[in-house]
């Protein structure tokens, strides 16, 4: 048995140690917002914290997350009002939808160490995170807004 805390909600999983995060997460603990995308960490769409880092879940082994603190993109905010969730819908970033829980997991972790980042600093750090759809200008407004909320929200504490 490995112990995670997955959300804030700790879980015992009788699985192989070896055993891809992502599929932990959504096959035995059932939360599916996590995405499978390519499966060799090239794309981002798997993306979750793993205290507080971005992770690809998909080459993440269940063992580096014993003991652990998960975030998925369930567990990212309370009410889905993470100033990066609330940024993706009013820039309505989506296209086909399928990339953006990563997206918005790599973009919640720059954030979080860069409250004011630039154009370059958003294209670095987002660069692993692939979308077909090619809304990337999309989300590079949306982390600036979401930059912007960030600091608002932080300002009326």
């Amino acid at each position: 048995m490995t112990s995670i805390t997955v959300n804030g909600k700790q879980h015992q999983i009788d699985a192989d140690p070896n055993m891809p995060l992502l599929w932990v997460i959504r096959d035995i603990i059932g939360l599916t917002g996590t995405k499978y995308g390519c499966g060799v960490a090239q794309c981002g769409a798997c993306v979750v914290h793993l205290n507080g880092d971005a992770v690809r879940s998909c080459v993440t082994k269940l063992s580096r997350a014993a003991g652990q603190q998960v975030i998925t993109i369930e567990g990212l905010s309370a009410n889905n009002d993470h100033p990066a969730q609330q940024a993706w819908n009013e820039e309505n970033v989506p296209q086909c939808g399928y990339c953006h829980s990563g997206q918005i997991m790599s973009a919640a972790v720059l954030l979080k160490e860069n409250p004011n980042p630039s154009d370059a600093d958003i294209d670095s750090a987002m660069a692993g995170n692939i979308c077909r759809c090619g809304t990337y200008l999309r989300i590079r407004k949306a982390i600036h807004l979401a930059a912007e909320l960030q600091r608002k929200e932080g300002a009326s504490k």
